[in-house]
C-alpha cells in the first residue's frame, strides 16, 4: 500500500467518513495508480436505440398504486449551484411566486400521496454544505414526515489528491477545499452507511425513485413505478430523445463484450472521440439522471461486494481552489450513480417525454421556469404552455449569477409566444414585457421595451 493511499485513508477515518466510502475510495485510488483514465472507447459499445417507451405502457391502476406505495423518493441535494453564484443548495432557490424547488417537490409528493393513498417518503441526500439550510426549509412541510425515517442522509466526502504524487492535498488557507464529494455515485454506499437502506426495507419499501433536486419534471409517477415492478428488473434508467441541445449529456449504450447497458459521460470520452459522443443521431437517447432501483437487490449486492459496487471511475482534474487557477492541480475521483446500470444483471431503460427532464443548470433555464412558458398544475408539476419551448440565451457577462440575474430581471417577461430570446448587453427588465417570435436584444443595454416583436429577417 502506498504512502499516499495510507494518508488518504487515515484522513478519511479521522474525519469520521464511513468505512464503505473508504473502501470505495481505495478501489478508485488503486485504479489511478494503474493509470486508468476511465475512458470508454466508441468501438467498444453500440448505441441504445429501442428502449421501452412510457407512452406505450399499459398497466392495471391497482398494480401502479401498489408499486408507488412501496416506493421512496430520493432527491440528490448536495450541490451548491456555484456556477450560478449560489452558496447554498440550489433547491432553495425561488422558482414560482416565492416557492422554491424544495417547496414544489414537497407539493408533488403530497399530491401523489393523496392521489394514490401511498406512504411515499421524500428523502434528500444532502452534503455537509447543504444540510442545515435544507432541513430548516423542510420545517415548513411537517406533513412530509414518515415515522421511523429521516428526511435526509449525508453523502460522503473524500480528499482531493495532488496530481503530481497522488497524496492528499494540503491547503491551510481553506482546509475545507482539501475535500470534495465523490460524485453522485456515492448515493449507494451513503444510503447503506446511514442505516436508511435497512430501515426502508424493514418498513416494507421495495423501490427507490431517484432524481436531481433541480429537476422539477421528475415528479412521482405511479405508471413508471408499476412498469418497473412488473419488469422484475433490478435497475432502470429514464432516457430521453436527444436533440442538438443535449449533445453534452451522458448517454446509455450497450457494451459489446457482455451486452450490458452502460452509461458514458463526457469525462469518460477521449477528446478524439467527442464527435461520436455528441452525435445525437448516432446515440439517440440521453440519460435524464432519473433512475429506479430495487432496494432488496441493492442491499444484497452491497453486502456481497463489501460495500463496493464497482462503478466506473471518473477522473476529474481541477485546481484545489476552483477560483485560483494557480493553486495546485488535484485529481478528484468520482462516479456517476447512473453507471450502476452496468452492475445489475437485467438492468433496463425506459424512454420518457421531455416533461420529465426540466433541470436548471443556468439562469437561462431559470428564466423559462419562472415565466409563463410554464404553469404549475394542482399536483405541483410544471406544465408547458408553449409549443415549442422557446430558447433563451442571456448574456453571461451580465446574467450568469443569480445575483446579477435578479438585479436585471425584476419583472419576468412573458415568453409563451416566444420562439427565441437572445440578449447581449446590460438590459433591465423592470416592467411587464411580452416577447413574440424570435427577439434579439443587442447593444450596450438599457430598459427593455414592453413589447419585443419578431426580429425582421435579413
Amino acid at each position: 500500500m502506498t504512502d499516499g493511499l495510507q494518508r488518504a485513508q487515515q484522513k478519511m477515518a479521522e474525519a469520521g467518513v464511513a468505512e464503505q466510502a473508504i473502501n470505495v475510495f481505495t478501489d478508485y485510488y488503486r485504479q489511478l495508480q494503474q493509470g486508468s483514465t476511465g475512458y470508454i472507447a466508441e468501438d467498444s459499445i453500440e448505441p441504445l436505440t429501442d428502449p421501452d417507451l412510457l407512452s406505450e405502457v399499459e398497466l392495471d391502476p391497482e398494480d401502479a398504486r401498489r408499486a408507488i406505495d412501496q416506493t421512496v423518493i430520493i432527491k440528490l441535494n448536495g450541490g451548491l449551484g456555484t456556477s450560478m453564484g449560489l452558496d447554498r443548495a440550489k433547491s432553495l432557490l425561488p422558482v414560482r411566486d416565492g416557492a422554491t424547488f424544495l417547496d414544489l417537490i414537497a407539493g408533488q409528493v403530497l399530491a401523489a400521496r393523496a392521489e394514490h393513498g401511498a406512504r411515499l417518503p421524500l428523502i434528500f441526500m444532502d452534503s455537509f454544505r447543504t444540510r442545515d439550510d435544507t432541513l430548516e426549509r423542510l420545517r415548513r412541510h411537517p406533513e412530509l414526515a414518515v415515522a421511523g425515517l429521516d428526511l435526509d442522509f449525508l453523502q460522503n466526502s473524500e480528499p482531493k489528491l495532488r496530481a503530481d504524487d497522488l497524496t492528499p492535498v494540503e491547503w491551510p488557507a481553506d482546509p475545507s477545499l482539501e475535500w470534495c464529494p465523490p460524485g453522485h455515485g456515492d448515493l449507494y454506499p451513503a444510503l447503506a452507511a446511514s442505516g436508511l437502506l435497512d430501515r426502508l426495507l424493514e418498513q416494507g419499501f421495495r423501490y427507490a425513485s431517484v432524481s436531481n433536486s433541480d429537476n422539477l419534471g421528475a415528479a412521482p409517477n405511479a405508471t413508471i413505478a408499476g412498469w418497473f415492478a412488473a419488469s422484475g428488473a433490478p435497475y432502470a434508467a429514464e432516457v430521453c430523445r436527444r436533440t442538438a441541445a443535449d449533445r453534452k449529456g451522458g448517454h446509455l449504450a450497450i457494451r459489446k463484450s457482455d451486452r450490458r447497458l452502460i452509461l458514458r459521460d463526457t469525462a469518460q470520452t477521449s477528446a478524439d472521440e467527442m464527435d461520436y459522443f455528441t452525435d445525437e443521431h448516432r446515440h439517440p437517447y440521453f440519460h435524464t439522471n432519473n433512475l429506479w432501483f430495487d432496494l432488496e437487490v441493492l442491499a444484497a449486492t452491497l453486502a456481497e461486494r463489501n460495500g463496493v459496487l464497482g462503478l466506473p471511475m471518473i477522473r476529474n482534474e481541477k485546481t484545489v481552489d476552483p477560483t485560483d487557477p494557480s493553486s495546485p492541480k488535484v485529481i478528484q475521483v468520482e462516479s456517476a450513480m447512473g453507471a450502476a446500470v452496468e452492475v445489475f444483471d437485467g438492468a433496463t431503460a425506459i424512454g420518457v417525454g421531455r416533461e420529465r427532464f426540466l433541470p436548471v443548470k443556468t439562469t437561462n433555464d431559470l428564466l423559462l421556469l419562472r415565466s409563463d412558458a410554464y404553469r404549475v398544475a394542482d399536483d405541483g408539476r410544471l406544465v408547458s404552455t408553449a409549443d415549442p419551448m422557446p430558447l433563451v440565451d442571456l448574456d453571461p457577462a451580465h446574467y450568469k449569477t443569480i445575483q446579477a440575474f435578479d438585479e436585471r430581471i425584476r419583472v419576468v417577461p412573458s415568453l409563451r409566444e416566444a420562439t427565441r430570446l437572445f440578449v447581449r448587453g446590460d438590459w433591465t427588465f423592470d416592467q411587464p414585457v411580452r416577447v413574440v417570435g424570435e427577439a434579439v436584444l443587442d447593444g450596450p443595454g438599457g430598459q427593455v421595451p414592453p413589447f419585443l416583436p419578431p426580429t425582421p429577417a435579413d
